[in-house]
């Protein structure tokens, strides 16, 4: 159940019955839960309408709001709003039905399923993933686990920056210094070594870069000899990028990289000069959106073009970006795309989405934008440390099972060193993906250690330690799972804490879809630790008689689901026992 869109449409329709007027609702949780659960707004902007006091037309709306089975009480407060609590009774059962729905947790699904692309991570080839590729790739992976979760079938495509200029220095240069033993052994420092040094010497010698141009040329005409070094590039590259894949728990359904759309590119410039919607300027072949009808006006003003091909012929990332939006319409008729990039880039995306439009493309496109993960200066965080050498992210992960490691050592965990070993990747990856799933995404934020590997506090091992006591208690209780169907009961205000948490996560989890922010779900896990925590203190289980007993074990059985629930659709990993 999705407790707020229920207690909206109640709220809305007893408006109606009270006062025979169409109005919305305007529910809110309320922000002091001594004043009840949540908060009717609407019928102050509605006494303005009717021009009648506020707390008379609220008190007739409480009267019928008081008469559900859902609501305990419904008290006018301020005013004229109207504070809602719900009956312990009706959540209990409720909670039930959730017990027994072991699938789904009770979380509905969506009422109209999408076909849907997210494009996300997207390295180039030939270069290691760092910092700076972290963001996509699990903000792109939690958003499709949690799209796929509600019903839609999601397709995620690792758009990869697989040709280019770059190819050109690398073929020569890998003719020049390459080593075949050093590619098989390491392959992308191999290639990055030889890149760097074709591109040194490009700088310096004409000769040199014409022949690298050259090689590039033979290589887009189809030369079979550049081909096959080209995709010995892609495909160690490849191997590389998935065991960085592979560590995050990261996967995908396409690695359609640039490559897959070179042979579509040319059209793509002929399409829009058919349209009307690019012309020739200089040799070149661009977009002005000033001189298009019903454009954007944000567009319409800038001077500089959308340029999909270069004066010397050459195309560029917005031809492949058309290219590859069509592509998609095409071979999924996918209703929508999601781009996964960083929100520096909202002009590029804002351009094609208006050249897309204006191609009669019907796909919703969305621009996922996310801030910079800066360091301990406020700055964007550096791919390379004070000495000059380049922080990966493989390395940034070796850290960060090291440093996990070594916390589950420290009280007041003191765990065997076996299990501290065992669980360093699971806690020092799942740490590192929190930490950065928690924040709102358009948000910038500083990459701390000694915040985000914690066992206390909103960071990801804390809320995998709550889940592994739930965990615990279960195991001690020898009690089958499957048995616990309720009624759950609530006696205890810690019950009625955690069983109002417990109610949300429906809601946290739509919302984290409708807004491909993940943070409402960390958030809802966040706030359901904290109560279990509560939950724990102040309400035996072990030692108190049925039925209470089966009722609390429902509880911490229905937490523990939830909190595994919300860190898989996080991508972070749920252990048992820690």
């Amino acid at each position: 159940m999705r407790i707020e869109p229920f207690l909206d449409a109640i709220a809305a329709a007893a408006i109606h019955d009270a006062l025979d007027v169409e109005a919305p609702a305007i529910l809110r949780p309320t922000s002091d839960a001594t004043h009840g659960d949540y908060q009717v707004n609407g019928v102050l902007g509605l006494a303005k309408r009717l021009k009648q006091n506020p707390r008379e037309l609220a008190a007739k709306v409480a009267e019928r709001l008081a008469a559900h089975e859902a609501i305990a009480s419904a008290e006018v407060a301020g005013p004229g709003f109207v504070n809602l609590r719900l009956d312990d009774a009706w959540l209990g059962r409720v909670l039930g039905d959730a017990l027994v729905d072991r699938d789904r947790d009770g979380v509905p699904a969506v009422e109209t399923p999408e076909t849907i692309v997210v494009d996300f991570s997207s390295p180039n080839i030939a270069k290691q993933m760092h910092v700076g590729h972290l963001r996509s790739t699990i903000l792109g992976d939690a958003i499709s686990r949690t799209l796929r979760f509600v019903g839609h079938e999601v397709i995620g495509d690792n758009h990869l920056g697989d040709w280019g200029t770059q190819f050109g220095l690398l073929i020569v240069g890998m003719r020049e210094w390459g080593s075949d033993e050093a590619l098989a052994q390491d392959p992308i420092v191999e290639l990055e070594r030889v890149y760097k040094l074709a591109s040194a010497r490009a700088g310096e010698d004409e000769a040199f870069a014409a022949s690298a141009r050259a090689e590039l040329a033979k290589l887009q005409a189809g030369d079979g000899e550049n081909h096959a070094l080209w995709q010995r590039f892609v495909d160690v590259s490849k191997s590389s990028l998935n065991l960085v894949y592979d560590r995050l728990g990261v996967t995908f359904d396409e690695w359609l990289g640039e490559s897959a759309y070179n042979d579509r590119l040319a059209g793509v410039v002929e399409l829009l000069r058919e349209k009307g919607i690019a012309r020739e300027d200089e040799g070149a072949i661009c977009v002005f959106f000033g001189e298009l009808e019903g454009v954007d006006p944000k567009l319409a003003k800038q001077k500089v073009p959308f340029i999909v091909q270069k004066g010397d012929g050459a195309f560029l990332y917005s031809t492949t970006d058309i290219a590859t939006v069509l592509y998609r319409r095409d071979r999924w008729e996918a209703d929508r795309a999601i781009y996964v990039v960083d929100k520096r880039q909202a002009g590029h995306f804002a351009q094609l989405f208006e050249v897309m439009r204006l191609l009669g493309v019907e796909m919703k496109l969305e621009h996922v934008g996310f801030g910079m993960v800066l360091g301990d200066d406020g700055k964007p965080k550096k791919t390379r440390d004070a000495s000059g050498k380049v922080e990966t992210l493989a390395s940034l992960l070796d850290e960060a099972e090291v440093r996990a490691e070594a916390k589950m050592l420290e009280e007041p965990l003191a765990l065997d060193p076996e299990v501290a070993r065992s669980l360093r990747a699971s806690v020092g990856i799942g740490a590192v993906k929190y930490a950065d799933l928690m924040q709102n995404r358009t948000s910038d934020y500083t990459f701390a250690w000694d915040k985000l590997i914690a066992f206390t506090g909103n960071a990801g091992p804390y809320i995998q330690y709550m889940h592994a006591r739930c965990c615990s208690v279960l195991r001690k209780s020898e009690q089958d799972r499957d048995a616990l169907t309720g009624p759950i009961t609530l006696e205890h205000d810690a019950e009625r804490a955690l069983a109002r948490q417990l109610l949300k996560l429906a809601d946290a989890i739509h919302a984290a879809a409708e807004a491909s922010n993940p943070h409402y779900i960390a958030g809802h896990l966040y706030e359901l630790a904290a109560r279990v925590s509560v939950f724990w203190e102040h309400c035996p289980i072990l030692d108190v008689a049925a039925p209470l007993r089966e009722s609390r074990l429902a509880l911490a059985d229905l937490s523990r689901r939830q909190l595994a629930r919300g860190l898989n659709l996080l991508g972070i990993d749920a252990p048992d026992r820690m």
